[in-house]
Order: structure tokens, then C-alpha cells, then sequence
């Protein structure tokens, strides 16, 4: 329906308003005595005016009711002519402050319009920009992977003899690691459309091995010691493999480089999987690294905050958005023993 015609309908009736208004008050004045301000009431005319009127339109008006004052004084026929002159004076001139008050005003809101438009553009530059990040912090981890998977499968290849078994999981992991970049695309443009999160019943621990499977070479290769620890009878959950798999990676990796710099004979994490007390499920790693700062434990999941030279600050922020996404939580604590432990707790939903 095109509301046009009634729009302009409603204005033509307000600015007809608004004229019989001064008309009113002109005329008022004119009947009463000299010594009796009514013409003053000319400054409403001029705030309605601003209202809804354009500046030339309240500059107009403004002039129009200064007009209808002195035309008032001038017909005015009874009272003090003196006093009479005092309040015309009076009147005009809060009719022009009026106006100048109300064309300020209006350009302060000009103004603070467009300082929003600018902050509401800022804002989308930004969200956009940390979308690229985001993308490209996701896509790197595998095409990482991948690289390093077809690296291990060269090698396999090239000994005498060749190791072909092995080169054939390493060949699997480039599979996998490409299927886990498709899924980072596909979920971004699942985000573009709106789409819900693909969720399926799975196996949290089994899980758990398939990304630890993911950077076994890199554990081996940084001589960290792992331990395991999954409690058996998990019941099952309902949830997005393939984002919880960023997020279990998200977690590891930045285990990993909370060790560099300890002795490698200390450098250890623990993967815990288990149920806490009130039934939900609930997902744990924990590094003998030097631990964080309790400022850090409080801004680390925080996007772009980070505490490593290179890093985009991106990861956890991620692994955040996808907890909480799933309904659960996220945090993370310094453990008695040195190091540091972040921990997730996903709500179990009823099996169908």
C-alpha cells in the first residue's frame, strides 16, 4: 500500500493547523489591550512548526508570527501604547530565540544522526572484518593439517621400503582435515542464509579421538605426553560434529603453545570426558604450561584478545560462540599444580 498520498494529506492538514493557531493568537491579541502579552504565544506556533517542518519551513513560520505581532500592535486600538511596545518588543524577540534554539536543535539532531549512520557503518566494517578473521583463522587449521598429513605421506612413500600403511592413514588425515575446511565453508554460508546448526547424535569421546587423531604427529613431534580419560557408559548427544571438532582443536592447540618454553619432559596434557552431577556432559583440557594471569583467565575468551605474539586472539572466542550456541558453557582456571585448565559442559537433551 502506498502511504504517500496520506503523508502528504497529514501534513497539509498540520500546516493548516498551524495557521488558524497563529491566526488565532494574532487575533487575540489584536482584541485585547495593549498592556496583555497574548502575542507572545506565538512561540508554540514556532515549536510546532519545528516539529515537523523543514529549516526554511520553521525560518518561514517564524517570520510569519513576527509579522502577525506587529500587525497586532499596529491594529491594536486600546490600552497603554508604551507597554503595548514593550511586549511586541518582548514577544518578537522570544519568537526569534525561539527559532534560533529550534534550528539549533534540529541541526544537532542532523548532526547526531549522521554520527549514528557512521557508527552503525563503523560497526559493520568491523563485524565484517572479524568475520574474514574468523574465517580465515577457521580455514587455516586444516589446510595446516593438510599440509602436514601430505608431508608425512611423502615421507612414508619415500623409504626403503615404502611404508605404505602409514602413508595411507596419513593420506586419510588430508581427507578428513579437506572435509573439515568443506564444513567451515558450508557453515559460514549456512550463517549467510540463516540456517540452523546441523545436529546429530554423537559420541562426545569418539569425537574426542577423531581430533586427537588430527594432531597426533604434532604431539609427538613437540614430545607431549597425553592422558586420556574417558568415563565409560556416555550417553549420547545431540550436537554439530564438525563444530565441536573446532572446538576440541580450538582447545588443544592452545594447550600446545601454553607448553613452549617448559622442559619437554614436563610438557603433559589430560583430556577429560564425563559426566557431571547434574547430568550434563562435560568436556576438559588441562597443560602443564605456565599458567595465566587471573586479568588473562578473564579476557581469554574475549575475541582478538591474546597473549601469544602471533596469534589473532580468535580461537577461543570461537569455541565460545559455539558452546554457547549448543546451549552450554565455557571457562577456564588455573590449576593448583601449574597450567592451566579449560573446561566446556554441554547439556545432554533427551533421546528420542
Amino acid at each position: 500500500m502506498d502511504r504517500r498520498p496520506f503523508a502528504t494529506t497529514t501534513h497539509w492538514l498540520r500546516l493548516g493547523g498551524l495557521c488558524a493557531l497563529a491566526l488565532g493568537i494574532a487575533l487575540l491579541d489584536t482584541l485585547t489591550d495593549r498592556e496583555i502579552a497574548i502575542g507572545v504565544f506565538q512561540v508554540v506556533v514556532v515549536l510546532l512548526a519545528a516539529g515537523f517542518l523543514s529549516t526554511r519551513g520553521v525560518t518561514v513560520t517564524a517570520l510569519g508570527c513576527a509579522g502577525l505581532v506587529l500587525c497586532s500592535y499596529l491594529a491594536t486600538r486600546t490600552g497603554d501604547r508604551e507597554a503595548g511596545l514593550v511586549n511586541c518588543i518582548i514577544s518578537l524577540l522570544a519568537i526569534v530565540a525561539v527559532a534560533a534554539l529550534s534550528l539549533r536543535l534540529e541541526a544537532a539532531k542532523r548532526a547526531a544522526d549522521a554520527a549514528r549512520a557512521r557508527l552503525v557503518q563503523a560497526g559493520r566494517l568491523s563485524q565484517l572484518g572479524e568475520l574474514a578473521a574468523s574465517i580465515a583463522h577457521e580455514v587455516n587449521q586444516p589446510l595446516t593439517a593438510i599440509a602436514a598429513s601430505g608431508n608425512a605421506c611423502q615421507r612414508w612413500l619415500s623409504n626403503q621400503p615404502p611404508q605404505v600403511e602409514r602413508a595411507v592413514q596419513a593420506a586419510q588425515r588430508v581427507i578428513d582435515d579437506a572435509h573439515r575446511a568443506s564444513a567451515v565453508i558450508a557453515r559460514v554460508r549456512s550463517l549467510v542464509r540463516q540456517a540452523q546448526v546441523a545436529k546429530d547424535w554423537l559420541n562426545l569421546a569418539a569425537t574426542v579421538e577423531k581430533v586427537l587423531d588430527f594432531v597426533r604427529a604434532e604431539l609427538a613431534e613437540r614430545q607431549v605426553a597425553v592422558e586420556v580419560r574417558l568415563q565409560e557408559g556416555l550417553p549420547p548427544l545431540l550436537a554439530d560434529e564438525s563444530q565441536l571438532q573446532q572446538v576440541i582443536l580450538n582447545l588443544l592447540l592452545n594447550a600446545l603453545d601454553a607448553l613452549e618454553g617448559v622442559a619437554p619432559e614436563q610438557r603433559r596434557l589430560v583430556i577429560q570426558v564425563g559426566q557431571d552431577t547434574a547430568g550434563a556432559i562435560r568436556l576438559g583440557v588441562e597443560d602443564s604450561g605456565r599458567g595465566l594471569t587471573p586479568g588473562a583467565l578473564e579476557q581469554m575468551f574475549e575475541a582478538f584478545y591474546t597473549t601469544k605474539a602471533q596469534g589473532m586472539g580468535l580461537g577461543l572466542a570461537l569455541s565460545r560462540s559455539i558452546v554457547e550456541a549448543h546451549g552450554g558453557r565455557i571457562w577456564a582456571t588455573s590449576l593448583p599444580e601449574g597450567g592451566t585448565g579449560v573446561y566446556c559442559s554441554l547439556p545432554k537433551d533427551p533421546q528420542p
